[in-house]
């Protein structure tokens, strides 16, 4: 019977601390970094994690690199190899607060928040602020933001030979679906 109640307890305990954060590992973030008459320079990352924890407004957000896909192989070889590094880099992460978050003001209705906080990508972190469109949906909470990032900010080398095909400021999208 003590058992039984303790099992019963523990379970309980867990389902209310799991309402308060909020997780999805299959958030979507495309990033394009193409510059007009040139290659098309973009890519898509179906498997990036976020999670929200609504007591502390916290978002975090984490993007396993090598699961960037673009049309082309070669182009995902560089990315890889040459400009993110990858092997020695393999994961970027934003953490951050949603300002004036309250989970009980979440509805249906899109509301714009600011989202500040740090991203940390090719071995530099950098503070950023940016936007995020949260709302209720049947599945869960959803969020979809989009940002420039300068590869400048990051150390991230372009060579000089392609250097005007790549843009220097990547556009990224990211949304996702968090339960």
């Amino acid at each position: 019977m003590k058992k039984t109640t303790l099992l019963i307890l523990l379970f309980t305990a867990f389902s209310i601390l799991a309402q308060d954060k909020f997780k999805t590992s299959s958030a979507v973030v495309n990033f394009q970094a193409s510059v007009p008459f040139f290659e098309e320079v973009k890519a898509v990352n179906k498997l990036a994690i976020i999670v929200l924890e609504s007591h502390s407004s916290t978002l975090v957000c984490t993007v396993v690199i090598k699961d960037f896909q673009f049309k082309m192989d070669l182009m995902q070889e560089h990315f890889n190899e040459n400009y993110i590094e990858s092997h020695r880099y393999p994961k970027a992460v934003f953490k951050g607060k949603i300002q004036n978050f309250d989970l009980k003001e979440v509805t249906e209705n899109e509301k714009e928040y600011d989202v500040v906080g740090k991203l940390y990508l090719h071995g530099k972190s950098r503070a950023i602020a940016v936007k995020a469109l949260i709302k209720k949906v049947p599945d869960g909470i959803q969020i979809i933001s989009n940002f420039p990032i300068s590869v400048a900010d990051f150390n991230i080398e372009i060579p000089y030979i392609v250097a005007n095909k790549i843009s220097k400021t990547v556009q990224t999208d990211l949304s996702g679906i968090m339960k």
